[in-house]
C-alpha cells in the first residue's frame, strides 16, 4: 500500500543560520514519502547556496524576489503535489517522527 505524500513547504528569507538544521530535520524524518518545497524569498545571505548543497531529489527550490512569508507559503502551495501539507518555518526543526505521528 502506498503511503500518502506530504508536501513540506519551507519559506526561507536570510535563513543561512538555520536552513541546514531545518532541512536535515525534515530529511531524517521516519516518514519518508515527502516532497520538500523551499521557497527562497529573496535572501541576500547564503540561504540559496546552502539549500543547493543538499543532494536530495525530494527538495524542490523556488527562487522569488522578496514578497514576504505569506506569499512564499502560497507559492509553495501552488506547486505542492501532496495529499497533506505541512508548513515549516526555516528555523524550525522537530523530532524525527513528527510527520509519522
Amino acid at each position: 500500500m502506498q503511503s500518502d505524500l506530504v508536501s513540506i513547504i519551507i519559506p526561507a528569507f536570510n535563513a543561512e543560520m538555520y536552513i541546514e538544521d531545518c532541512l536535515n530535520s525534515v530529511i531524517n524524518q521516519t516518514y519518508q514519502n515527502i516532497e520538500i518545497i523551499v521557497v527562497n524569498d529573496g535572501s541576500t545571505d547564503l540561504t540559496l547556496e546552502l539549500v543547493n548543497s543538499f543532494n536530495d531529489p525530494r527538495i524542490i527550490l523556488i527562487n522569488q524576489e522578496n514578497k514576504g512569508c505569506s506569499a512564499s507559503k502560497n507559492q509553495g502551495l501552488r506547486i505542492a503535489n501532496g495529499d497533506f501539507i505541512q508548513y515549516l518555518d526555516d528555523l524550525q526543526s522537530g523530532s524525527q517522527s513528527a510527520l509519522q505521528n
